[in-house]
């Protein structure tokens, strides 16, 4: 039977003890890219341009939230949670220190 534990990613992350390390090591830090990745897509669609909005979206009354940069921005946002646990562990070993 396969060994299966969470690390100090959180419940979601699963860890097999028997699995491919390459694999592993690669998923490590592919939680690590969402957030980034969206800022760059945020900042591309605002400096390039979106392009046009929907014609329903437009004709509706298109509210501040609606287009692809403040998407982009608020998902950049929700996957700043491995960032922010990565940077807590780190002040929290430099001050025992």
């Amino acid at each position: 039977m396969t060994k299966v534990h969470t690390d100090s990613r959180g419940p979601g992350a699963i860890r097999c003890e028997n699995g491919n390390a390459a694999a592993t090591g690669a998923a490590d830090w592919l939680y690590l890219a969402a957030a980034p990745t969206f800022a760059i897509m945020a900042l591309l669609t605002g400096v390039l341009g979106g392009g046009s909005p929907d014609a329903l979206c437009s004709v509706a009354g298109a509210s501040p939230l609606s287009g692809m940069v403040p998407m982009y921005l608020l998902m950049s946002a929700f996957h700043l949670t491995p960032w922010l646990k990565r940077i807590s562990s780190r002040r929290g070993r430099t001050h025992r220190s």
